[in-house]
């Protein structure tokens, strides 16, 4: 499936044989005077598919939280026996993007901009 939209996103994630849980990396785009700028993960967040409804849905959501984004990096976790992944075990995914965020690694994930569309990014070498 050709993925354009978050809509897309959630709809190849409920196509999958198992259950997934998404996870959420919320980033900051921060541009230091000397240099090109970095990336800066400001809170992470996993989701069942029951919990998610629309990007904008999530935005508010973000919003509550009060840390300012700029680009959320997606990925998933797949459920075993019909059932998605418990939340307890998003912990580590979510730390492992956001040291791959960190060093410059983020062609692993979908990127969303603040608006919902997806963003086609390349790390600085």
């Amino acid at each position: 499936m050709n993925i354009a939209s978050y809509s897309d996103l959630m709809d190849a994630a409920r196509a999958q044989p198992q259950p997934q849980r998404m996870l959420f990396a919320f980033a900051r785009a921060e541009r230091p005077e000397a240099s090109g700028g970095t990336l800066e993960p400001v809170m992470c967040v996993d989701k069942t598919l029951d919990e998610l409804s629309t990007f904008d849905a999530l935005v508010d959501e973000s919003r509550h939280m009060g840390a300012h984004w700029d680009i959320v990096f997606v990925t998933s976790m797949s459920g075993r026996a019909g059932k998605p992944p418990p939340s307890s075990e998003a912990e580590a995914p979510l730390n492992m993007m956001v040291t791959y965020i960190h060093t410059g690694e983020i062609g692993r994930f979908l990127a969303f901009g603040k608006d919902g569309q997806l963003l086609s990014l390349a790390a600085a070498s």
